[in-house]
């Protein structure tokens, strides 16, 4: 269940779906931190750090619309490749 989630993927969520999302996220979290109690080897060892950041950036969004500050999502650019310099 812990599929990565970029912030302009929550963004784009209904206030009702993010609010879902968050509580599937707790408890996972939940689960995975009994797992790594009892002694037991989790099967990916950075699940419990990603599922603390995506708590994270929902409750970060959460926030932002509560207070009403937009983001505007900038769309990157390629950059061209640097000339090399020569050598005299």
């Amino acid at each position: 269940m812990a599929d990565y989630i970029r912030a302009a993927d929550v963004r784009a969520l209904p206030k009702d779906e993010r609010s879902r999302r968050l509580l599937e996220l707790r408890q996972e979290l939940m689960h995975e931190r009994g797992v790594a109690a009892m002694g037991g080897s989790p099967p990916s060892p950075g699940k419990i750090r990603q599922l603390r950041r995506q708590i994270a950036r929902i409750l970060t969004i959460e926030q932002e619309d509560k207070l009403g500050i937009k983001r505007v999502v900038k769309k990157t650019q390629a950059r061209a490749p640097r000339a090399k310099k020569e050598e005299a």
